[in-house]
């Protein structure tokens, strides 16, 4: 049984945008942190953004700050990821994952994750 479950990716051009959406399929699945992260083919998984649920605290890994935006709707159990100006370089598969705190997040060493949904940007 899917925990996380991601929507939203497709294929775009450069410049374009994307939402795309975590829904936790019970609240269970829900943790303090929920963040998203992304694999491109051949390279290393790396921490893309990430919202504290109790604030609204945010963290973006520097190479999306500006054009990313992450943001949660508690009363739908769900966190968004818009997404603006890509580039071909934000291609990939991008995951959901709920943790304790944002060093779980930069770890990652979340709790619960999602299968991924795939975003490619053509230039």
């Amino acid at each position: 049984q899917a925990q996380l479950v991601e929507s939203g990716g497709g294929s775009v051009q450069a410049g374009e945008s994307l939402r795309l959406s975590c829904a936790a399929t019970e609240y269970k699945y829900t943790r303090n942190c929920m963040g998203w992260f992304r694999q491109a083919p051949g390279k290393e998984r790396e921490a893309v953004a990430a919202i504290m649920i109790a604030d609204s605290r945010t963290f973006y890994r520097d190479s999306v700050k500006g054009r990313f935006t992450i943001s949660q709707d508690n009363a739908k159990n769900t966190v968004y990821l818009q997404m603006d100006s890509l580039k071909p370089d934000d291609s990939a598969m991008y995951y959901c994952a709920s943790g304790e705190d944002f060093i779980a997040f930069l770890g990652q060493s979340m709790d619960y994750w999602g299968k991924g949904t795939l975003v490619t940007v053509s230039s």
